[in-house]
């Protein structure tokens, strides 16, 4: 398995970072979730934003629509959105899928970790959440599972 925080992405401009790259030198922890703003877990965006102003942690959202069309806006509706309501000013990342045939390599990769349940496999819904430290070391959590119960 490629180290998750080397893999290329895409940031809102189309322009290609890793997530290594936008945790800086400071950065010993990166939180990686698919988020939408539309969804029953939207609501996680506030435990979210608490986690990156914590030193040495990382957010990094990815906007999807796979599920129940719950991301349809355009990025600038995004930010817009968990802006206003949630204070977000966290890295969101350009539009993708995180499953299925056009799934991203980073989503892909992240896809083969466990969860506590044993469960591996594709992203079942909104807010799934992955951990990762600074040695590539993945922790897979459930859209269920809370932010503030993360780190």
């Amino acid at each position: 398995m490629d180290n998750p925080l080397d893999i290329e992405i895409q940031d809102m401009n189309g322009k290609n970072t890793t997530l290594r790259k936008l945790g800086g030198d400071s950065a010993h922890t990166w939180v990686v979730v698919n988020v939408a703003s539309a969804c029953g877990f939207t609501r996680q965006y506030a435990g979210l934003q608490e986690l990156s102003v914590r030193d040495g942690v990382t957010v990094v959202g990815f906007p999807c629509n796979q599920f129940g069309a719950q991301e349809p806006g355009s990025h600038e509706e995004i930010c817009e959105f968990t802006e206003s309501k949630f204070g977000v000013d966290f890295p969101l990342m350009a539009k993708v899928d995180v499953k299925g045939v056009g799934a991203t390599p980073l989503f892909e990769n992240l896809s083969k970790v466990q969860d506590a349940g044993g469960y591996e496999g594709e992203i079942r819904w909104n807010f799934a959440k992955f951990v990762i430290d600074s040695h590539g070391s993945v922790t897979r959590y459930s859209s269920r599972d809370e932010p503030e119960d993360l780190l």
